[in-house]
């Protein structure tokens, strides 16, 4: 972990008790330093709340409450809270030290994790938050940041300080978290659930698969409101080829609708390590396309690979940031996780004696089953032959026998008459006759149980055949079929996807088996988004189950703004559910800059203004001016700014300057036939006669005759 600046509170004792040796990290609630423990000798990490929060008696309450029930919290796969307590104005929690990275770490420096690595790594931060729903505890915060991977391998859930027990919440019940893993009910205000813990690990499971978060923005708010108005698309829309188990995983995580999501964490784990144990290697192994490559190590061993109940296990040189060296020291290694849900043989009411059943499958699916000791229905037995395992074929033959003997026992308990009383001879023929009829029933009823059409027999795996091939594996096993057409989203049109019952189970062969045909996957028309605002144009994608693609904005001189003007795909073409739609926006008509044409003569300044695509209106009064020519725009309405194509701006012409009278002051004195003149608008130039000695006007031009105001008036003074 990054060690940062220095801090007041480096080297200083909080306490009597815990020695800040440096800091750690910071947050929006409170900063994180590496501590010494003085009394017990050990490293912990002190979480030393921000002083607007240590200043709130509530808050405090709050937390010591919360922190007493995070600490009777105690799983190996969650960050133990080990105390709690204030020293002046610090208050602190303190928890337990682990060395190493975080999953956001593993994130940056990966990219898209494989799935068999993805699953991995967040099957113990389900395990842990599992441990904590049961115990009432809700994250409220679960993102790559809190999840910590010790140098030693091991996975802990961290940052459990600051969440609220259940028990004790108050009526809100919302502690905001970071938005791009915030459930849609936090955003709109309502309670938060351990179902809202659920969403934000699908979120964490969607990127680590993909290598990016489902939603990205400008600002926050965008991101939150794509929470609780879009859909999160398949994380196979990005990783094509990833199984659908994956698939449906995320988006039952990710569902808008809490209820629709799992419960708790605990049933996310039966579900995930269901999935695990049934993924084939090709599936888990699956490198997405963007993927640095796996992982060393987390390849399935020998005897390892999926559909077998071995543990995953990563070691710490899988996950860590570090390059390897050429002789990596050993590296201790930690159980992810193995399959939680052995499976159960159970009674069942049919004629056939077993049927086998996965206490963890609640989906429909025509997935592979297994006995009890974890071996595939189907598979080869000791001998080498396929057939159902050896403890259902003994039970098998055990009903069997008890049939026979029972019928055997009837035989003998019927009463029988004589033909004729007391010949001991016709008597012994006719029980040997009995004990033949029996001994030839008891015969039969083997073969048909034994070797005929009521035999178990094993479901052979029949997805990805054709229906051809299919019926005629079935009838070579001596069973009978039906089909039945589905939608598929991985299945090709026509072949198998599965069976009911499905493969591995063990029935009696006159019992039929209904074979699910894919007609592909089921396609819906988009609807026409065009000519509606982009708010009902996402309302309306909602509502029909589809992704918001790319918004994209473009001028039009037409179409409002705000207003679609094209979608891709195009309206009425069938996609399948959660298909990105882009949509292009109209920002309206395009500004146009004024142009300043003050000044100009008015034919040029018309051409200016219709050039720029705007209407020149010229104004009908015309007015003087001493600095304008005639025929030259005086002023213009507006001046500056912006307007759209076709818009108006008023031009004013000017007439010129006004003419005006020059009255004579020849024989006046110079300074007020100056100050005169200048009073009428025009510029005076004294001339001095001899000096000007007496300052009166001699001469003047012009004088008594209308010229243009401004004009300069020349004064000759003696």
């Amino acid at each position: 972990m990054q060690e940062y600046a220095s801090d007041p509170l480096v080297d200083t004792l909080v306490d009597d008790r815990y020695r800040i040796q440096s800091k750690l990290a910071r947050g929006g609630m409170s900063t994180v330093y590496l501590a010494t423990d003085m009394r017990l000798e050990r490293d912990v990490a002190l979480k030393v709340l921000h002083p607007h929060l240590a200043d709130d008696p509530q808050f405090l309450d709050r937390l010591g409450r919360e922190a007493k029930a995070a600490a009777r919290l105690s799983h190996p796969h969650v960050v133990g809270v080990l105390d709690q307590g204030e020293d002046g104005r610090v208050a602190y929690l303190v928890m337990e030290y682990i060395k190493g990275h975080t999953l956001r770490d593993v994130i940056d420096e990966r990219g898209a994790l494989s799935t068999r690595l993805a699953l991995a790594l967040i099957d113990p931060v389900v395990e842990g938050l599992g441990a904590a729903h049961s115990a009432g505890l809700i994250h409220r915060d679960i993102k790559p940041e809190n999840v910590l991977i010790a140098d030693d391998g091991r996975i802990k859930l961290g940052d459990f300080g600051l969440a609220r027990a259940v028990s004790t919440s108050t009526s809100t019940g919302s502690l905001i978290g970071t938005v791009a893993y915030l459930c849609p009910e936090l955003v709109v205000g309502n309670l938060a659930d351990a179902r809202s813990d659920i969403y934000s690990v699908g979120i964490m499971l969607y990127e680590m698969i993909t290598g990016q978060q489902p939603f990205d923005g400008e600002t926050p708010i965008r991101v939150a409101y794509q929470h609780v108005n879009s859909t999160v698309p398949a994380p196979s829309i990005l990783v094509p080829g990833l199984a659908s188990e994956v698939d449906e995983l995320v988006q039952w995580c990710t569902s808008k609708d809490p209820d629709r999501r799992p419960v708790d964490g605990s049933a996310l784990l039966h579900e995930l390590r269901h999935i695990r144990t049934n993924l084939s290697d090709a599936e888990l192994d699956l490198q997405p396309p963007a993927a640095v490559g796996s992982l060393p190590g987390l390849a399935s061993a020998p005897g390892q690979g999926a559909g077998r109940q071995g543990p995953v296990t990563a070691s710490t040189s899988q996950i860590s940031r570090a390059p390897r060296p050429t002789n990596p020291p050993q590296a201790h290694t930690e159980m992810l996780g193995a399959l939680a849900h052995p499976t159960e043989v159970l009674r069942s009411g049919r004629s056939n004696p077993t049927t086998v059943m996965s206490t963890a499958q609640q989906r429909p699916a025509y997935g592979q089953l297994s006995a009890p000791d974890g071996t595939p229905f189907g598979a080869a037995g000791e001998d080498g032959t396929e057939g159902p395992p050896a403890d259902l074929s003994k039970r098998a033959q055990r009903k069997v026998d008890r049939d026979a003997e029972k019928a055997r026992q009837r035989a003998a308990a019927t009463p029988t008459r004589s033909l004729r009383e007391g010949n001991p001879r016709r008597r012994g023929l006719l029980w040997i006759l009995l004990l033949v009829i029996a001994a030839l029933l008891a015969a039969g009823a083997g073969w048909f149980f034994g070797l005929g059409p009521g035999s178990p027999g094993t479901i052979p795996p029949l997805a990805n055949r054709t229906v051809a091939e299919a019926q005629e594996i079935l009838r070579t096993g001596g069973f009978q079929s039906t089909t039945k057409d589905v939608f598929d989203d991985d299945v090709s049109p026509g072949l198998v996807v599965g069976s009911d019952p499905a493969a591995g189970e063990v029935i009696r062969k006159f019992q039929p088996i209904s074979l699910a045909v894919s007609k592909g996957p089921q396609l819906f028309p988009l609807p026409d988004l065009g000519a509606k605002p982009l708010e009902d144009a996402k309302t309306e994608l909602n509502g029909a189950e589809m992704a918001l693609g790319p918004i994209a904005e473009t001028y039009d001189e037409a179409v409002p703004a705000g207003t679609v003007m094209a979608q891709d795909p195009a309206s009425g073409t069938e996609v399948r559910r959660g298909t990105p739609v882009s949509l292009t926006v109209s920002k309206g008509p395009q500004p146009i800059p004024v142009p300043d044409v003050r000044g100009q003569e008015q034919s040029a300044a018309v051409k200016a203004l219709e050039a720029a695509g705007l209407k020149p209106v010229v104004a009908a009064e015309t007015v003087h001016d001493r600095k304008v020519p005639q025929g030259a725009v005086i002023a213009q309405d507006p001046a500056t700014g912006n307007l759209t194509r076709g818009g108006a701006v008023t031009l004013t012409i000017s007439k010129g300057p006004k003419l005006v009278e020059v009255p004579s002051f020849v024989g006046k004195q110079a300074k007020e036939a100056e100050r005169e003149l200048r009073k009428l608008g025009f510029d005076v130039k004294v001339e001095n006669i001899a000096g000007g000695f007496f300052g009166t006007v001699r001469f003047q031009d012009p004088v008594d005759k209308a010229v243009p105001e401004g004009s300069v008036v020349t004064l000759g003074v003696v």
